[in-house]
């Protein structure tokens, strides 16, 4: 009897035999988050009787009140990510706040009467995917791609064009996803820790049983720690501005010029304290943490201090918007060969995810057909999408910028090559490096088109946004993975985001930037558009332009990015003591204390689980959630609480 038969005649806690025990088939259901062992075939069947059984296959998911409710809470949220976006370059994921916000407003509707019935938990999910969609995936390089040719052209794009660019380029990365997903969430079970994450919420919220309203305490009690936190952080100048003193960004502050002194601190080299980062740390585990670490330290204390007394046109730079031109081009090009590496290495597992389009080009003559394939995406949707996607974006390029059709082409396939990069790095770190995979596309055209700046920032826009729109789609789908969830319902969700995410987000920055005065000022720093002005600048003459060093970073990046993966491989049982190449290569282009706060969380998530193994199992997860979701909120209540009359001024006028 094969280890798969075996599995499905005695299914674990959470399978068929469990549900006919118990009318909620969630009350005693253990989420996958180690994910199965054995084959991709094994693998695919355990997913299949063990979580979707029972759940995905009954439970009411696509919804008309779940896409309608994604909508409006996803263009609301989208409205907060452009205005942080244009201050900080930075962006928050809008799911685990979506599911919150749903459950609480639905919970109050159906209370009041106003609903028949409450969502069920896979409603829900479908409705984060369609807030992601709206929220996040939709809007992300308008803040940098589009901010940054109206700071070069001092004029933005005509609205319809604008419209149809982030439509297509989104409707672009979402199809690329198609066949990622079951190679990366399927058969490589990568984490995505912000999937769990939200999966964690989400059976917090929906808990009955006993087990689950633990998890839902301890997410709860976590959640309203980590709110407050951030509001001892960032908040209490909102509250009284002479309170300002008092805040922990104030004393953290104040410490490290103390302790570290100025230098230092212009390298990034310095303490903060920010709680969801930790608990992403807590997400990725000790080998991730340590790696992040490593990158940070080699980076910042060793790289940069070098560079600042050997190199005259680095030699007065200070903080990270300034040094990270410099830095990027090594943590790039570690990330870029270490995830194609990963990839070549694990050729059949890529066969295999392709396998759905040759299915789907091929007629298969025996009739057969797989249980699972019955659920997954079609491959034919992956193929119309990028078909469709590329013919629009070529004729935009074209009619936009005079670009050859043939560069179009090239920067589609490159950007789906370079969106597994991000994904992969994703799936592994929870952070999508947009900004870096925009930057190897800007060094290819720079060298293809040299002096053409608005061909340089548009072809990278398509990398950019490709790698958005997938790493956020599989975010989402590793969440209905873990719960059971069907994940051709989970797509069709999404890709109905970017309908009102495309409108809303596009509207809300016109509204926002009118022109280009209103960028680079303390109203709007926008320092996403002044990395990719800056690129696009220096790579204007071509590769020549730039400098010795930044060509001994590419070089010396991609072979650590190279080496790493192959030791890992060869040296299968010394992997856990092996740097992973996403961490390193991530480090160089964030900030020293990010990789530090990352080694806290992986730190305290190693010594729960060696202190108290069963309780560590149990409640790691729910407080990492609780923790992300938290400061999620609070960071979103902040940046309402000190410009939501800003914004509402800005967009319904004076």
């Amino acid at each position: 009897m094969s280890d798969e038969v075996k599995t499905a005649s005695n299914p674990p806690p959470g399978g068929p035999a469990t549900q006919k025990a118990h009318h909620d088939p969630y009350e005693e259901y253990e989420l996958p988050i180690a994910g199965f062992k054995g084959t991709p075939e094994e693998i695919d069947r355990q997913w299949y009787e063990q979580c979707y059984l029972g759940r995905g296959d009954s439970i009411k998911q696509l919804t008309w009140r779940a896409v309608i409710m994604g909508w409006i809470l996803g263009g609301i949220l989208s409205l907060t990510n452009i205005y942080i976006g244009l201050k900080a370059g930075w962006g928050f994921g809008v799911a685990i706040t979506a599911c919150i916000l749903s459950y609480a407003v639905w919970t109050g509707l159906f209370k009041l009467r106003f609903a028949k019935s409450q969502m069920t938990i896979l409603e829900n999910n479908c409705m984060q995917s369609t807030a992601s969609a709206a929220g996040y995936s939709t809007g992300g390089t308008l803040v940098s791609a589009f901010a940054a040719y109206i700071l070069l052209n001092n004029e933005t794009l005509p609205l319809h064009l604008m419209l149809a660019w982030v439509f297509f380029i989104a409707v672009l990365g979402v199809t690329m996803a198609v066949p990622m997903k079951r190679q990366m969430i399927n058969s490589e079970q990568l984490r995505f820790p912000s999937g769990i994450a939200a999966a964690e919420t989400l059976r917090a919220l929906h808990a009955k049983g006993e087990k689950g309203m633990r998890a839902a305490r301890a997410l709860g009690i976590w959640g309203i720690l980590a709110a407050l936190s951030a509001l001892l952080t960032d908040g209490l100048r909102l509250i009284r501005p002479a309170l300002e003193s008092a805040q922990i960004s104030t004393l953290a502050g104040r410490f490290s010029e103390k302790l570290l002194g100025p230098a230092w601190i212009g390298r990034t080299v310095t303490f903060t304290w920010d709680p969801v980062f930790i608990a992403a740390g807590m997400f990725v585990g000790m080998r991730v943490g340590i790696s992040m670490l490593i990158g940070s330290i080699t980076c910042w204390m060793i790289f940069i201090p070098w560079l600042q007394s050997h190199v005259p046109e680095a030699a007065g730079l200070q903080g990270f918007r300034q040094l990270v031109q410099w830095s990027l081009w090594a943590g790039t090009a570690c990330m870029v060969t270490s995830g194609i590496l990963a990839v070549a290495l694990q050729w059949k597992s890529a066969v295999r995810a392709f396998r759905g389009l040759g299915d789907m080009l091929v007629k298969r003559g025996d009739g057969k057909k797989d249980d699972l394939a019955a659920i997954e995406t079609p491959g034919s949707w992956f193929v119309a999408g990028q078909a469709i996607s590329l013919v629009a974006i070529a004729y935009l390029a074209h009619v936009s910028f005079a670009m050859p059709y043939w560069q179009s082409a090239l920067a589609v396939v490159m950007s789906f090559a370079l969106a597994l990069v991000a994904c992969r790095v994703t799936g592994e770190t929870d952070t999508t490096p947009v900004g870096a995979m925009g930057k190897i596309t800007q060094l290819t055209f720079g060298a293809l088109s040299p002096g053409n700046m608005n061909v340089n920032l548009m072809s990278a826009n398509i990398t950019a946004g490709c790698a958005t729109s997938s790493a956020d789609l599989l975010i989402d789908l590793k969440s209905g993975y873990l719960l059971g969830a069907n994940p051709r319902k989970q797509f069709i969700a999404q890709f109905a985001g970017i309908f009102v995410g495309t409108v809303v987000t596009v509207f809300a920055f016109r509204i926002l930037v009118p022109n280009a005065s209103v960028l680079g000022t303390d109203q709007f720093p926008a320092p996403a558009a002044q990395t990719w002005k800056g690129v696009a600048e220096a790579m204007a003459k071509g590769l020549s332009t730039m400098h010795p060093v930044k060509v001994w970073c590419i070089v010396i990046g991609g072979l650590v990015g190279i080496i790493l993966p192959l030791l890992s491989k060869f040296f299968p049982k010394k992997n856990k003591w092996i740097p992973s190449a996403a961490g390193v290569g991530l480090a160089w282009v964030f900030q020293w204390f990010y990789g530090l706060l990352f080694f806290l969380g992986a730190l305290i998530g190693w010594y729960w689980q060696r202190r108290n193994s069963k309780q560590c199992e149990e409640y790691l997860f729910p407080v990492a959630s609780g923790v992300v979701a938290g400061g999620a909120l609070m960071g979103v209540v902040l940046v309402f609480w000190e410009s939501g009359a800003e914004i509402l001024k800005q967009m319904f006028g004076r």
